[in-house]
């Protein structure tokens, strides 16, 4: 009898044994390749490509040496608050309690326009970013329209380019997750508030926020993930420049690995960049188990 159900527990687990495969291939395999590699002098090319030698904690050692990684740290999380939480996240949850109060033709136009900058590939979306803010762009042309004076902006404010760019680009997924949330708040909920006297303003902070908790812990956990990881629209408008003044995490790792060929010590930059990750995805899944009774 104990047999039979040991057997049934087994058969209950067969459904995700594929995606459990495909997870410890294509993410704890490169996972652990990548710890692996940042404790060695891999090359990309050369005798130290070809026979890499175990040289322990040494990487480690240099990123606490290498002016740039510090400053990488600091654009990075300058780069994560500005476009994911301060940026998609906010206008995100604005544009979703907006369109619910406007005109359904005004809801849709707005809709659209939002959600065609997030089904660009990255690299066009780039592309388009790098052509709006440079010298000879779009930007400069409306201002110039007005009689201002024309600015490099990816050279003057790089980061405040990429900043914007990603808030574009990435906007449209909030603003998504926040139009189902508040489709699932209770009309009852904010009708008794309505009722009892309380404004806009109070019924969104004490009755709809409360409500989607849960929803702005998952989008806030998601985008943030997602924007830790950005390369191409980055790379595309300011190749981290100018003098690294836009070099977050992602571009530091790239460099060092593929431009100047030490694979190594680009690993150790990218694990950095993973227990970042992990530290703020531990926060969320913290901050989502306390809002379960």
């Amino acid at each position: 009898m104990a047999a039979h159900h040991s057997d049934r527990q087994v058969l209950r687990y067969l459904p995700v044994l594929p995606a459990v495969v495909l997870l410890a291939v294509f993410l704890a395999g490169p996972v652990v390749w990548a710890f692996h590699a940042s404790l060695t002098n891999a090359g990309l090319t050369g005798r130290h490509a070809r026979n890499p030698e175990w040289v322990g904690l040494e990487n480690y050692q240099r990123l606490l040496q290498d002016p740039a990684f510090p400053l990488s740290v600091v654009l990075t999380v300058l780069f994560v608050a500005g476009s994911a939480i301060a940026g998609q996240n906010v206008l995100g949850m604005a544009l979703a309690v907006l369109m619910r109060r406007a005109r359904p033709a005004v809801s849709a136009t707005v809709g659209t326009a939002v959600v065609a900058a997030w089904v660009l590939p990255e690299i066009v979306a780039a592309f388009a970013a790098y052509a709006f803010f440079s010298r000879d762009g779009t930007f400069n042309q409306l201002l110039g329209a007005f009689g201002l004076a024309e600015t490099d902006w990816l050279y003057a404010v790089p980061m405040v380019a990429v900043i914007l760019a990603n808030t574009w680009r990435g906007t449209a997924f909030s603003m998504l997750v926040y139009r189902a949330a508040l489709n699932g708040v209770p009309a009852e909920l904010t009708e008794a508030a309505q009722m009892d006297g309380a404004g806009a303003w109070q019924r969104l902070v004490f009755i709809t926020l409360p409500v989607i908790r849960g929803s702005i812990a998952t989008n806030l956990m998601l985008v943030t993930l997602q924007t830790l990881a950005v390369f191409t629209l980055i790379w595309v408008m300011t190749a981290g420049g100018p003098a690294n003044g836009s070099t977050t995490l992602p571009v530091l790792a790239y460099q060092e690995a593929f431009k100047f060929g030490d694979i190594g010590y680009g690993t150790a930059v990218a694990v950095v960049l993973i227990l970042i990750g992990a530290v703020f995805g531990l926060a969320y899944l913290r901050l989502l188990r306390e809002q379960k009774p």
